[in-house]
This record gives structure tokens, sequence and C-alpha cells, in this order.
């Protein structure tokens, strides 16, 4: 995916990502009741989502149904990606370090880290 989302757009894809199709009203009544958006705001990140191809519709009578067109775990993938590439000269290690100093990490994470590492170099 080559065109960034904003937050708001991120919002508005999260919810078509756990149900899609959806039309532009069942998207409004999805969207977390704590952003405050009005049904105008929507449709108008819809409109932008279209316009950057991360969406598509289907015409359904008189309304649009939209789906995304980018799969959650691809955009998870490349946004992963420009942070380590953008902070971290694009090396884990670093992140991880930084993390770790901050005490971000808990000894939960440290277990799982340790067995994901273990099974990657079976």
């Amino acid at each position: 995916m080559s065109e960034r989302i904003s937050d708001a757009e991120h919002a508005v894809m999260e919810v078509l990502w756990e149900r899609s199709p959806l039309t532009a009203q069942e998207v409004v009544e999805r969207v977390p009741a704590e952003r405050g958006w009005s049904a105008n705001t929507v449709k108008t990140l819809l409109g932008r989502l279209l316009a950057k191809n991360i969406i598509a519709h289907e015409e359904e009578g008189r309304r649009y149904r939209y789906r995304p067109l980018v799969a959650r775990a691809d955009y998870v993938v490349g946004e992963s990606r420009r942070l380590m590439e953008r902070l971290f000269g694009g090396r884990l290690t670093p992140l991880v370090a930084h993390l770790a100093e901050r005490d971000a990490i808990t000894d939960q994470d440290i277990a799982e880290i340790e067995a994901l590492l273990k099974e990657l170099k079976q």
C-alpha cells in the first residue's frame, strides 16, 4: 500500500476490517461513539479512502456498500516497516532495546519474544 492513511481514516478502516461490506450508515453506527463524528464526517473519510484506492464500493440500490481493498495484516506489516525504517534504521534490535529501556516490555512480553525466537531458530 503506497498511500498512507490518517488516524481518522484508520478508525474507519478498523470498522471495515472487522466486518464488510457495510453501508456508510452502518460504518457511522460502528465507529466508536467517543469520536463524536457526524455521518458527514464518516462519508468524507470514506470518500478519501476511495480516492486513495484503499477501499472499494458496490452499488446496492440507492446506496453503496464499502469494503477494504487492503487486508489489515498487510497494512500492519507496511506500517511496522515504515516505523522501523524511520526511527530505527530498519533494524528491530534498537526498537526492542528502546522499549526495554523504558520499561515498556513486560515479563510476559519477554517470555513471548523468547518463545518466538526459539521457534524461529528451529
